[in-house]
């Protein structure tokens, strides 16, 4: 072979090589993703194709579901509440927030009997309550409102989903609730007397990756936050036809869907970047929501917040 011939050759072979290495897809990020208003900028994304063939979304009906998922090692992501990725992290699954969904700024509420307005008028009374982080959460920064202790009412271990029933049959007097189910006390004369707004920084939603997955699914998680980002520009300055494909998926009317972003906060890029900083506002909520789990027994100690938050994940720039 001369050396005209072994030039060609070798320019094939580059040539070859670097096609195989243009037609090589990313590591698909596989993400839990249940119903709740936050995540809905996610569904958006799918459906308008700007999430790519990198991000595959398994829907379910619940965080137990995605939670298993991550345990198992079929999801190496989920949409999950702070306190659950508190609570996978203590279970030995090396969960990162790399994304913050949505904050609550009165989505999570009390509701009572009309004849209820402050907290302080709740002791003695029966009050419903899902007993996880979130419910002896907002129950513990109510009893402070009140200036009571948890011996001072009569607690009701029920999820929001089951507290119409037990309000119709007269059994509790207040329920800690939050969308949609907080609309349906509410139908039923129930009064809002105290409800997130009154402990704003503190009750987040979030997209948690496993940290050690991380490597290999680069690109994918790049496409994924794009992906988000662009759909919640889309829900900001197209927000009726955000809604109404929403409320399609849902089964809601249009002003069903829209009172279900009621309360909540959608973080933007620019708030994204300062709550996941080394030190910002959500390892100061991690922080104490860890410390009271302790307390409360929901984790054996508290977390150490190492490799909590990731932020390399975010669009640089503007």
């Amino acid at each position: 072979m001369n050396r005209r011939q072994l030039i060609q050759a070798l320019l094939a072979l580059l040539g070859t090589s670097l096609g195989l290495s243009g037609c090589a897809r990313a590591t698909p990020v596989t993400v839990g993703i249940h119903p709740w208003p936050g995540y809905e900028p996610l569904l958006l994304a799918r459906d308008f194709g700007w999430l790519g063939e990198a991000v595959v979304l398994h829907e379910g009906s619940n965080a137990g579901e995605s939670i298993a998922g991550l345990k198992d090692g079929k999801l190496n992501a989920a949409c999950l509440t702070l306190d659950e990725v508190l609570s996978v992290r203590a279970s030995g699954v090396p969960l990162t927030v790399i994304l913050i969904t949505n904050e609550s700024v009165g989505a999570d509420v009390v509701l009572a009997r009309p004849d209820i307005r402050t907290p302080a008028e709740l002791k003695g009374r029966r009050i419903a309550v899902e007993q996880g982080a979130l419910g002896s959460l907002v129950l513990q920064k109510l009893l402070a409102a009140g200036g009571m202790t948890a011996a001072d009412i009569d607690l009701v271990d029920a999820p929001p989903s089951a507290q119409r029933a037990l309000w119709q049959a007269g059994k509790i007097d207040a329920a800690i609730s939050y969308p949609p189910f907080a609309a349906q006390l509410i139908d039923e004369g129930a009064v809002r007397i105290f409800d997130s707004r009154q402990f704003p920084h503190t009750v987040f939603d979030t997209l948690a990756v496993r940290r050690d997955r991380l490597a290999q699914l680069d690109s994918a998680l790049h496409a994924l936050i794009n992906g988000h980002l662009r759909a919640l520009e889309h829900l900001r300055a197209s927000r009726e036809d955000a809604l109404r494909r929403i409320a399609a998926r849902r089964g809601l009317s249009f002003e069903e869907a829209e009172a279900t972003y009621r309360g909540l906060h959608l973080p933007a890029l620019s708030d994204n970047r300062r709550l996941l900083m080394p030190e910002g506002g959500l390892i100061a909520a991690a922080r104490s929501l860890s410390q009271l789990m302790h307390a409360s027994g929901l984790l054996a100690v508290p977390d150490t917040l190492t490799g909590l938050v990731n932020a390399n994940y975010l669009p640089r720039g503007n």
